[in-house]
């Protein structure tokens, strides 16, 4: 099927409109670089949550994770503890109100109220910590311009537009040419308008993407009603042993062969090593991209709370409506698909393009185009908009021109913008594949980062010469592995911790401790629970009435509790959708039960 009229002028309908909201923002956007790059910290919970949410709704991860619903089943629901995304729970208990007290712009400057402003090891901590930033904005901007292209070139066929266009195109830059088509659109909403038309621009999308999804499950369902889904034994049971067991030899003989590249087969062990990173990753607070920024834009710390549990809500159980109705529409016409890619290799993260072109009629089709459209959109928006703040805000007006006008930082902005993009998109023309540069970040990158990033909320030893060195190590071995190691990066990520865990120890013994006064003053205003004990006797001795954190225990049951709501918010339209019943009902009075807990335990317990 091909886009229709009526699918066209949906979808021009939106790329006008986001014009529009990038010119109508813009003046609201130039009062401050505050305003700019974090709305002016004015913006509701419930607005910065929903754009969260919209903005990890992305193409290119809903992408992959299609083929791996398609692929692993119910089973696929662990798989993105590879980001981790349950860190959203930790986020939620106690880290997002923690990041929100320091009332900084950056995670860089958020430095200062750790390790203060001079001393051994703080500018190179803050320089590391922008290098990060920058190397992660740009491998995610590289991620999502590789997925944008592969799912553009489905709908639109390069046969039909290369009369239009005054040069030639080689097949394998099709998609490359696609995604610099539409992150352009992104980049001008983006730029002009700031914060505030991200999170506009992110509302209106998702309210599009919930339409799609509800109209994908329900197409679904339909087709699905009377037959039986022709799956490998143990396909529909989320739960697995130590092997996975799926064997598609007699069904689709390519998914046997992606099994064993993914390097999943034995599951136990994924899972395992899965849950020992995302535990250290969740402690470490959010890496700094949008997500972060989204948490230090809000109001106020009870804000940053409620912004983060929302968002698991308003994500999950829309994005696996779509996940799953999409996977039921390629197994059940799974011989009508077409997944082989340029190289003739069966790619299964075409089956999201493939099911919509296919299997939707004419409306639905161009909202659900619209809608990942904007969800490429909108990621990438919130992203070059982390990568601006930490250049403008920690790099220009720092080291470059503190003093420079408000008219010249918004120019700065846009410049920034500018090269950032272009650089980003240059990333995109060397990465193969969408999961290629996913398991890099996430097992890699993110492996570099953990360690400082734990020991800075929990250890009052550890100082800005020890964050430096752990990071610095974490982000050189992350970057020469590609080069040195073959497999999945998440089984050399325990060596990068070690690695970088060393660096850490070995540069705070080398510095002498942050001093006392920066280290009172942190403790009494984020009150983190930890490794704290002589600061505590410090405060105590100034003001006796004060009481530390002793919410360890409580905090820990409620993350336990939160990721097991979130799984079930993750399940429950799968259940809905493959009609099982049982599970479903079991599902729904979980959540029921883990509501009414976590508003005593959590809700309730609020504060700024």
């Amino acid at each position: 099927m091909k886009l229709q009229l009526i699918d066209i002028l949906i979808l021009v309908s939106y790329l006008v409109t986001m014009i529009f909201i990038g010119f109508w923002m813009r003046k609201k956007a130039s009062k401050s670089s505050e305003s700019y790059l974090m709305g002016g910290k004015s913006l509701p919970w419930y607005m910065l949550g929903l754009s969260d949410a919209s903005d990890m709704f992305d193409i290119s991860g809903t992408m992959w994770m299609v083929a791996l619903c398609f692929v692993y089943g119910l089973k696929s629901i662990w798989i993105p503890w590879l980001w981790p995304v349950f860190n959203q729970v930790f986020m939620m208990m106690f880290l997002s109100k923690w990041l929100r007290r320091s009332n900084a712009n950056t995670g860089a400057e958020w430095l200062k109220t750790r390790f203060g402003l001079t001393g051994k090891g703080v500018k190179g901590s803050h320089i590391i910590v922008i290098a990060f930033a920058l190397i992660g904005c740009l491998g995610f901007l590289a991620y999502g311009f590789v997925g944008l292209g592969k799912f553009v070139e489905i709908f639109i066929p390069w046969d039909i537009i290369k009369g239009y266009v005054p040069f030639d195109v080689s097949p394998k830059y099709v998609p490359h040419f696609y995604g610099i088509v539409f992150t352009l659109f992104a980049m001008f909403y983006s730029i002009l308008g700031g914060m505030h038309s991200i999170v506009l621009g992110d509302v209106i999308k998702y309210i599009i993407m919930t339409i799609g999804c509800i109209a994908i499950a329900v197409i679904a369902m339909q087709q699905l009603h009377g037959q039986t889904l022709i799956v490998p034994e143990g396909w529909a049971n989320p739960f697995f042993g130590w092997k996975l067991n799926l064997d598609w030899s007699k069904i689709a003989v390519d998914a046997n062969k992606k099994i064993a590249d993914d390097g999943f087969s034995l599951f136990g062990i994924f899972f395992m090593m899965m849950l020992l990173k995302g535990v250290f990753a969740s402690l470490a607070g959010p890496a700094p991209n949008y997500d972060m920024q989204k948490v230090l834009s809000t109001r106020s710390p009870k804000d940053a709370s409620k912004m983060t549990g929302f968002v698991s809500i308003m994500l999950l159980p829309i994005r696996y409506s779509m996940i799953t109705g999409l996977t039921v529409l390629a197994l059940l016409h799974y011989n009508q698909l077409y997944l082989k890619g340029p190289d003739g290799v069966t790619d299964f993260e075409r089956i999201l393009p493939g099911a919509v072109n296919n299997f939707l009629p004419v409306g639905v089709l161009g909202i659900v185009v619209t809608g990942l459209l904007g969800a490429f959109m909108g990621t990438f928006s919130g992203t070059l908009n982390a990568a601006q703040a930490y250049i403008t805000n920690d790099i220009y007006l720092k080291y470059i021109n503190p003093t420079a006008s408000n008219k010249k930082v918004i120019y700065i902005n846009y410049i920034v913008g500018i090269l950032v993009v272009t650089v980003g998109v240059f990333f995109g023309f060397l990465a193969n594949n969408v999961n290629e540069i996913l398991q890099w970040i996430v097992g890699g990158l993110y492996g570099g980062y953990v360690a400082a990033n734990c020991l800075k909320w929990y250890w009052w030893r550890f100082n800005a010469n020890g964050f430096f060195w752990g990071m610095a190590v974490g982000i050189i071995a992350a970057l020469a592995m590609p080069y040195v190691t073959t497999g999945l990066p998440l089984y050399w990520w325990p060596l990068l911790f070690v690695l970088s865990l060393t660096g850490c120890i070995a540069g705070t013994y080398a510095a002498p401790p942050t001093e006392e006064a920066i280290l009172i003053s942190f403790y009494k205003t984020v009150r983190p629970w930890g490794f704290w004990k002589p600061i505590h006797e410090k405060v105590l001795a100034v003001d006796p009435t004060f009481i530390g954190n002793k919410n360890f225990k409580l905090d820990m049951f409620n993350v336990v509790i939160g990721i097991i709501g979130q799984l079930c918010f993750t399940l429950l339209p799968m259940y809905f959708i493959l009609n099982m019943q049982q599970p479903l009902w079991i599902t729904i009075a979980a959540i029921i039960v883990i509501v009414f807990i976590l508003k005593r335990t959590w809700w309730n317990k609020l504060e700024n």
